[in-house]
């Protein structure tokens, strides 16, 4: 994919605050104790009145040598840039960390979001390779 080499950092810094904040009025709004797919479709609803372009569930192809080997499903990419992952889980570990630089490195992409909606405050965690 790797759409994003065109965008300079800044402009990814820009995207990034965007989503966070955008996070943070769902959060703020909905509170926690919902199932993930709601935050998903709010933040959807959010960033699509922020003017950003947002594809759910979005497929990368896993690459090894030309042959396809499996697809990874994120669930949010934002301005075809930045990969975003929520949880509606009591605490994020490392493991979701892990499961987001595996998107990043499938796609080709540097930025992504880790998103949990399950604590009484927003939690996220900025991903650059």
């Amino acid at each position: 994919m790797n759409t994003d080499g065109k965008l300079t950092e800044q402009k990814l810094d820009d995207i990034t605050a965007s989503i966070i904040g955008a996070a943070f009025e769902v959060s703020n709004t909905l509170g926690h104790g919902f199932f993930e797919v709601i935050y998903r479709k709010a933040l959807v609803h959010e960033l699509s009145i922020r003017g950003l372009s947002v594809e759910e569930e979005f497929q990368f192809d896993v690459m090894y040598k030309w042959t396809t080997l499996g697809r990874y499903l994120c669930d949010l990419l934002v301005d075809k840039s930045t990969v975003v992952e929520l949880k509606a889980i009591e605490r994020l570990n490392p493991s979701h960390v892990g499961q987001l630089l595996n998107y990043l490195k499938a796609g080709g992409l540097r930025v992504g979001l880790l998103l949990n909606f399950g604590r009484p405050r927003l939690e996220y965690k900025r991903v650059v390779l």
